[in-house]
């Protein structure tokens, strides 16, 4: 059921807001954020509201005629109140920004057809446009046609855009997200909330705003402005998340400022700490000449690295470099990779589960695990410490703050250690584990989402794994959670011994999150293999060939009345499974001529939830294929999600397949390509029969594939 939202919501929910500066983070405002405050708390109601509403647009430019308001009094009396009091003022004062976000492309390319031709200019980004609009007004002013009166620019915009960084601790989020919590669209975390300030000092936190204020409007910036702002007097930071704000935009301003001031850029890289950055700076300095910097820089990083993977990078570039290793560490994996599968070519669309599914055929457990398995261990094991010992500053928040500062294991060391020497035991980690995920199920948070399986491959590597490696990986999560928080390999496989795999495909690269993840799995002493994929055609791959009959073509509103598969491998049939359904809705005349079935014969007949089980066992690690198959799949799937279950399989075409392999027939209807092939059709428009010769395409089209294949091998 929708909420309604009480009268003036908004004006409630900005109190609200408000009232979070009068705690701990109050320390926090600069003196033009605690001047908005005295002047909005000063105002009368119907002002208030005027302001509010202004403050909940997402651009400081506002088109006043859109503030007429019934529950405001007079309302554009109350905005030329606001504006001889200085709340609101012209265009003159607007940011690039603010004029991109309320003109659209169309509207800046009828302004900029005002200065002359717009030729070539329509292909350019928004932000180009406004830029170049912003270079014609300089010069000779707004266009005369273009309307000013009603646009007016929110004064207070600095001084609010500051209180929302304090408050949400980024520069996108904005008032309305009270409104959609409120509306329950969007689900926060109040129980983990405490008075907690988000930075540590007031001159933190001013800092921490320069460089996310201006990392969010760098688009907008030409290259003299980006040059101005390289030459720019950067303020100190102190706390981490201050020099987090500031590494993010020195790495960004960095890469654009090299493209017009080489040196400049270099500069301006070398200052930031960010991995990203001092790789940057590592690899344009060597093109640039300064090996024996690069090289004494690459040398401090392996002696004392910050973080596993800038040492993962320092270690393979100085072996390229310096000891003319030839091949990078990732080329390394990836040609010594300890096994190849030959896997059947129609699971090139989820290659992992083609692999789950091959192993299953050959008596072998697997898992997904990629890093939902990691990720949700770690926050299950150490919940107590991330969301009761550690906070959230606001309940908005996903993350911890000690997450976002990677500074969880310093922070939390003692509590950590205490937690696993007491779980010295895989029954009582496994207790734990159900402790935690019973106690907390459904809350929101940042490391995993919450689902009926999660805890199936935990228990898998509880029971197989080594307690010593599991505790040795997660304690590597504590201390560097930003290296480790993903690039897991995709599954878990249990052969007689535990081994976890990444699989590639022909084409996959193996990134270096990747390859940090592999090398930490193994240190902690877990067996991992790199495992690459050949497509093939493999004879022992099932293949369910599936028809259905309905109620008519519309899936959202129609329903299966008859559904027929059969089940092939190595292109003979082994199974088959036919049923007539009862729709729960009355069969039209017109469905009832086509196909033979009338109510009378499934009024009797099961629901479909009665043979859903059946169906998706009968599917279980096979291709579904029908003829035009989205038609009968997209069937199946919805039927499935009536009953809240998902519904999977990789799909194959038999009228697609037909058009590869058999090109340039007439026709490629079932009953044209059954009757061109001498197909016999029991009876047309019944889901076992049509089931049947669909199987039968199918078979021709893997003899001509391997017809083919000879062909081409002699």
């Amino acid at each position: 059921m929708r909420k309604d939202l009480p009268p003036r919501y908004y004006l409630t929910h900005f109190h609200e807001f408000l009232k979070f500066f009068e705690g701990a983070n109050s320390t926090l405002l600069s003196d033009e954020a605690a001047d908005f405050i005295e002047r909005f708390n000063a105002l009368d109601d119907d002002k208030k509201c005027i302001v509010v509403r202004a403050a909940n647009r997402k651009y400081a430019v506002i088109d006043r005629t859109q503030f007429n308001y019934d529950e405001i009094v007079e309302p554009q009396a109350q905005i030329d109140w606001l504006i001889d009091s200085g709340w609101f003022g012209d265009l003159s004062n607007a940011s690039l920004n603010d004029i991109a976000g309320v003109l659209t492309k169309d509207a800046l390319l009828a302004l900029l057809a005002e200065y002359g031709s717009t030729q070539g200019l329509a292909s350019l980004t928004k932000p180009k446009l406004v830029t170049l609009l912003n270079e014609h007004i300089g010069a000779r002013g707004w266009p005369e046609r273009f309307s000013l009166n009603n646009y007016l620019v929110c004064l207070f915009d600095d001084a609010l855009r500051y209180l929302l960084f304090i408050y949400f601790g980024n520069t996108k989020s904005r008032l309305n997200q009270f409104s959609m919590r409120d509306l329950g669209v969007m689900r926060t975390r109040s129980d983990s909330v405490t008075d907690t300030a988000r930075f540590d000092t007031k001159s933190d936190a001013e800092a921490s705003w320069f460089y996310a204020n201006h990392y969010s409007q760098l688009a907008f910036y030409n290259n003299d402005m980006l040059l101005a702002l390289a030459e720019d007097d950067f303020p100190a930071t102190e706390g981490v998340s201050a020099s987090f704000y500031r590494d993010q935009l020195l790495y960004a301003l960095g890469l654009k400022v090299l493209a017009c001031d080489r040196a400049k850029g270099l500069d301006i890289l070398k200052l930031a700490q960010s991995d990203k950055a001092k790789e940057k700076w590592l690899r344009e300095s060597y093109k640039d000449g300064k090996e024996g910097d690069v090289k004494q820089a690459l040398e401090d990083i392996i002696d004392n690295p910050q973080s596993d993977t800038l040492l993962a990078f320092a270690e393979d570039f100085y072996a390229r470099k310096y000891h003319k290793k030839r091949t990078s560490t990732v080329t390394d994996m990836l040609r010594n990779a300890s096994r190849t599968l030959d896997i059947d070519v129609s699971q090139n669309q989820q290659v992992e589960r083609g692999v789950l599914a091959h192993y299953a055929r050959h008596g072998i457990e697997g898992w997904r695990t990629e890093n939902r398995l990691w990720r949700s261990l770690f926050g299950l094991t150490f919940w107590k410490q991330l969301y009761e010992e550690d906070t959230l500053v606001t309940e908005f928040d996903r993350r911890p703050l000690s997450l976002k500062q990677n500074n969880f294991y310093a922070k939390f060391e003692h509590s950590i250690e205490a937690l696993l020497q007491a779980l010295d035991s895989k029954e009582k980690l496994r207790f734990h584990i159900h402790k935690m995920a019973t106690m907390h199920y459904g809350k929101v948070n940042s490391l995993f989402m919450w689902s009926s399986h999660l805890l199936t491959p935990i228990e898998a590597l509880i029971e197989h794994g080594s307690l010593g490696s599991i505790y040795a990986l997660l304690r590597m999560m504590c201390k560097d959670f930003e290296s480790l928080r993903d690039g897991f390999p995709d599954i878990m496989v249990f052969d007689g011994a535990l081994r976890f795999e990444e699989i590639k495909a022909p084409g996959d690269q193996l990134r270096r999150n990747q390859l940090v993840s592999i090398q930490r799995l193994q240190q902690a002493g877990f067996d991992v293999a790199v495992t690459t994929v050949n497509w093939v055609r493999d004879p022992a791959q099932p293949y369910v060939v599936v028809d259905i009959e309905t109620t008519g073509g519309n899936n959202s509103y129609n329903r299966i009345t008859e559904i027929g598969m059969v089940k092939l491998v190595g292109g003979e049939e082994v199974d088959r499974f036919q049923t007539l359904l009862n729709p729960q809705r009355r069969i039209p005349s017109n469905i009832t001529r086509l196909t033979g079935i009338s109510d009378e014969m499934v009024a009797d007949a099961p629901l479909f939830a009665e043979v859903a089980e059946q169906v998706a066992r009968f599917t279980e690690d096979t291709v579904f294929v029908a003829h035009n198959v989205n038609f009968d799949y997209g069937f199946i799937k919805q039927e499935f999600a009536r009953l809240e279950q998902n519904f999977r399989r990789p799909k194959m075409c038999t009228v697609r397949e037909m058009r590869r392999t058999y090109p340039g027939l007439p026709s490629y209807s079932l009953a044209n390509l059954t009757k061109h092939f001498r197909i016999e059709m029991e009876q047309h428009h019944r889901a076992l029969s049509d089931a049947k010769a669909a199987a039968e395409l199918l078979k021709l089209a893997f003899e001509k594939d391997d017809e083919l294949a000879a062909l081409s091998s002699n």
